[in-house]
């Protein structure tokens, strides 16, 4: 007898059939996250990514957290100048030293900034008020590559010293972290990560621009 097909489900056409990029999309992509270590580890997958496309980082995700020390900002901190050209050696990353010095430069903006709010997440939701904002795209087209929100993240960010943190890789950030829910009417995560952002959201305030 023959097992039963498995429901087939509509997802967003931008993760294609690569598994990686598949399971990325379904559990991850647009699932709102507060744990500060997570937010760094996607600020610094961004940086890495300009130029480039998400697949090539994802790739090599594993790699970038043996070596950056599982995304832990104040272990990234305290890189010198002999770690970041140990990192530079490393086939496993993105070896372009304008973008490995600013992890460990935006590790400490980071750890700047949760001494300032109490934590990274309390300043990163700010800018949505502290609850996702629900688009409902209907086509790749229509999802934005910025918004007035990623402008005032973006702009912010490089007042503080980050670096890599144009308002392009800032909405890619929001979108990966749930600020925004970006997935495509029609898509089966579209609703369930809507439910998600209702479900639970810290209170907050946007600040001044």
């Amino acid at each position: 007898m023959l097992a039963p097909m498995a429901r087939a489900v509509t997802r967003c056409g931008w993760c294609g059939t690569d598994p990686l990029y598949v399971s990325y999309h379904d559990e991850e992509w647009g699932v709102p996250v507060h744990d500060d270590q997570r937010l760094f580890e996607f600020l610094i997958l961004e940086g890495a990514q300009a130029g480039l496309s998400w697949i090539t980082i994802l790739r090599k995700r594993e790699a970038y957290r043996r070596v950056f020390a599982g995304f832990d900002p104040e272990r990234v901190a305290r890189f010198n100048a002999r770690k970041v050209e140990q990192l530079l050696g490393n086939p496993g990353i993105v070896r372009n030293r304008l973008k490995v010095e600013s992890a460990v430069e935006n590790a400490r903006a980071f750890l700047r900034v949760r001494d300032e709010f109490g934590s990274f997440a309390a300043y990163q939701w700010r800018f949505v008020d502290g609850r996702p904002r629900q688009n409902r795209p209907r086509a790749i087209k229509d999802i934005p590559a910025k918004t007035d929100e990623s402008d005032a993240f973006s702009k912010d960010l490089k007042r503080r010293g980050f670096g890599f943190v144009g308002s392009t890789i800032v909405y890619a950030h929001m979108q990966a972290v749930g600020m925004v829910n970006d997935h495509l009417v029609g898509c089966f995560r579209q609703r369930e990560v809507a439910s998600m952002g209702r479900a639970n959201h810290p209170n907050s305030t946007r600040p001044d621009s």
